[in-house]
C-alpha cells in the first residue's frame, strides 16, 4: 500500500467512521455489596459501567456478555431497570450474549436486552424464586446451649434457625416468594410479548433449558456467539468496544474480613455448581 492508499483509507475513517458496539461483561453472582475476591453483581458497581456503555458517539448497539447463575432479585431488578432506561433514552438496540448460563437472576437480567443470543448449550431459565437456610435448634440442645431472643414485634423472629421451624412462618415466607415470583413473571412478559410460545406453567415453574430449547421456547432468540453476530449485524469494521471497571489489586486489604470473604467465595461456588459448572 503506497502513502495515497493510506491517505485514502484514513480520509474514509474519518469521514465515515466505522460503528461501535460496546460490551459489558455481567457476570458472576448478583448480590449487594460484593467484597475484593468475588465479583458480585449490582447496580452501584456496575451504574458507571452502564453510564459509559451508552456514551459512545456512533453506537450501533450495546451488548450485554452474561453469565450468571442468579442471585438478588432487587439487584437484577435494579440493574433490568437502568438498562432499559439507558437504551431509551439513547434509542439504541441492546443484545444480551448468553455464555454458561443465565438462569434466575441472570435470566432477569439477560431479558432487559432486545434480544438474546445463546450457546446451544447454554442454559437458561430458572424463572423462579428459591430460599435455603438451616436449622440449629437439635444441634445447640445437645451441646446444652440455651437461646436467648428477645423482640418486640411477632414477626421479628421469623424463621430463626436456632428456633423450630414454624408452619405460620413457613407460610409467611411463601407468601413473599410469591410476590416475588410475580414480579419476575411480570418482567419476563413484559420484555418477551409476542415471544413466548408455551404456556406460563411450563416457563415459570423453575425449570432451566439449554440454549437451543430456549429459543424452540422464545425465552431467547437465536443460537450465535458475540463477535460473529456482531459483524455479521454491523459490518467487519465494526468496532467492539469493552467497556467495564477496574478490579482492586487482590492483596489490597486482604486479611480484613477474611471469614466473610470465604463464606462469600463459597456462596458463590454454590451457586455455580448448581449449574453443573
Amino acid at each position: 500500500m503506497d502513502i495515497s492508499d493510506s491517505m485514502n483509507e484514513w480520509v474514509e475513517r474519518f469521514s465515515n467512521p466505522p460503528p461501535v458496539v460496546t460490551v459489558v461483561r455481567l457476570a458472576g453472582l448478583i448480590a449487594a455489596g460484593g467484597g475484593m475476591l468475588r465479583g458480585g453483581l449490582n447496580l452501584a458497581g456496575q451504574a458507571g459501567v452502564l453510564k459509559a456503555a451508552f456514551a459512545p458517539r456512533r453506537l450501533a448497539a450495546v451488548a450485554l456478555a452474561i453469565n450468571s447463575p442468579g442471585g438478588s432479585p432487587v439487584q437484577s431488578s435494579l440493574l433490568g431497570r437502568r438498562i432499559r432506561a439507558h437504551a431509551e433514552e439513547r434509542k439504541v438496540p441492546v443484545i444480551a450474549f448468553v455464555e454458561d448460563v443465565a438462569a434466575s437472576g441472570g435470566y432477569w437480567l439477560a431479558a432487559a436486552a432486545d434480544e438474546i443470543v445463546v450457546d446451544p448449550a447454554s442454559i437458561l431459565g430458572s424463572i423462579g424464586v428459591v430460599s435455603a437456610g438451616f436449622g440449629f435448634h437439635d444441634a445447640i440442645a445437645r451441646l446444652g446451649i440455651e437461646r436467648r431472643l428477645h423482640t418486640q414485634g411477632e414477626r421479628k423472629r421469623l424463621l430463626d434457625p436456632f428456633l423450630p421451624e414454624k408452619p405460620e412462618d413457613v407460610a409467611r415466607l411463601e407468601a413473599l416468594q410469591g410476590d416475588i415470583h410475580e414480579e419476575f413473571k411480570a418482567w419476563v412478559r413484559e420484555r418477551r410479548a409476542g415471544r413466548l410460545k408455551a404456556d406460563e406453567a411450563t416457563l415459570f415453574d423453575g425449570d432451566i433449558w439449554t440454549g437451543r430449547r430456549a429459543v424452540e421456547l422464545g425465552l431467547a432468540d437465536a443460537i450465535g456467539d458475540l463477535r460473529s453476530t456482531v459483524r455479521a449485524r454491523f459490518g467487519d469494521k465494526v468496532r467492539i468496544l469493552p467497556v467495564g471497571r477496574r478490579r482492586a489489586w487482590p492483596w489490597r486489604g486482604l486479611f480484613r474480613g477474611a471469614a466473610d470473604h470465604a463464606l462469600a467465595a463459597l456462596e458463590e461456588r454454590l451457586a455455580w455448581a448448581r449449574w453443573g459448572l
